[in-house]
C-alpha cells in the first residue's frame, strides 16, 4: 500500500488538514505530519538554529514546532515506515494564487518534497470563511488518484486552487500558468501604549493582472485552477539575453585566465 504524507502550514488541529487526511486514506496509508500551530508565510524555511521536537498525537499523526519544511524533511527520513509515494499539503484556507506562492507554506511543503523526488500537490479553498472543505476533498481525491496512478513530470509541482462553492457549481478544471497578484497597502502602522511606532504586514486590497490562462482567471470563474511549478527558476530568455547583450563580460573572463 502507497504511504502518503500530508502536511499544512495551517497547523496540525486545521480542518483542512483533517478533511485532507481522511480523502487521503482512501488511497493509501495516509500520516499527517505537520507543524504544531499555524506557520502561515513561512515560505521555504528549514529551521537550523534550534533542535526540533516530534510528538505523536495519535496512530499516524504527528506534530512538529517548526515549518511545513521540516515536517516533509523530518516525515521522509525519520517519521514515515518508508519513502512516500506522494505528498499533499493543504487544504489550505486562503487562495495561494500568483506571486503567493512564493511565501505560501503549503506551496513550500510541496515544493520540498519534490525536491526528493516524490510527486507533490498543494491544495488551496479560495475563502477566508464557511469552508466547503467536502468540495475540495472530492477533487483532491480525484487528482491525488491520478497523480499517483501516472506521477508528475521532472522536478514539478502542483498548485491547485479551488473555489469555494458547492461541489455541482464547479465548472470543471483548468491548466493554467502563475498569475500576478499585488497587494495595496499592506503594511499599517500602530502604535503600543507608549507611543512607540510599529508595522504590521498584512492585509490590503490585492489587485490582479488578467490574462486567459491564468491561475486567478481560472478560480474566478469557478474553475479549479492546476498550475504545474517547476523548481529550475532559471529565465531562460534572459540567459539569451545576457549572453547576446552582455558578452562584454567574456572579456573579463579572459582577463581573469591571463591573470
Amino acid at each position: 500500500m502507497a504511504v502518503i504524507l500530508v502536511t499544512n502550514d495551517d497547523g496540525v488541529h486545521s480542518p483542512g488538514i483533517i478533511a485532507l487526511y481522511r480523502t487521503m486514506k482512501n488511497l493509501g496509508d495516509a500520516y499527517i505530519v505537520a507543524p504544531d500551530r499555524e506557520r502561515s508565510a513561512a515560505g521555504h524555511s528549514l529551521t537550523l538554529h534550534r533542535p526540533l521536537k516530534v510528538e505523536e498525537i495519535r496512530e499516524h499523526v504527528y506534530s512538529i514546532n517548526g515549518t511545513p519544511t521540516d515536517c516533509v524533511t523530518l516525515g521522509i527520513n525519520k517519521l514515515l515506515p518508508k519513502k512516500p509515494a506522494l505528498i499533499v499539503s493543504g487544504i489550505n484556507r486562503g487562495a495561494n494564487l500568483g506571486d503567493d506562492i512564493t511565501y505560501s507554506g503549503t506551496v513550500s511543503a510541496a515544493m520540498e518534497g519534490t525536491i526528493f523526488g516524490i510527486p507533490s500537490i498543494a491544495f488551496s479553498l479560495i475563502s477566508d470563511k464557511h469552508y466547503h472543505f467536502d468540495t475540495a476533498s472530492f477533487f483532491a481525491l480525484k487528482i491525488a488518484s491520478l497523480v499517483l496512478d501516472h506521477s508528475l513530470p521532472y522536478d514539478t509541482l502542483l498548485n491547485i486552487n479551488i473555489p469555494n462553492v458547492r461541489k455541482e457549481e464547479i465548472k470543471g478544471v483548468k491548466f493554467t500558468r502563475q498569475g500576478k497578484r499585488v497587494y495595496d497597502d499592506s503594511i499599517q502602522e500602530t502604535y503600543n501604549p507608549w507611543g512607540e511606532k510599529h508595522y504590521w504586514i498584512g492585509g490590503g486590497k490585492p489587485y490582479w493582472e488578467h490574462g486567459a490562462d491564468t491561475d486567478i482567471e481560472a478560480i474566478q470563474t469557478n474553475f479549479i485552477s492546476v498550475t504545474p511549478i517547476h523548481l529550475d527558476l532559471t529565465n531562460f530568455d534572459a540567459l539569451s539575453f545576457l549572453r547576446e547583450k552582455w558578452a562584454v563580460l567574456d572579456t573579463w573572463n579572459k582577463i581573469d585566465e591571463k591573470v
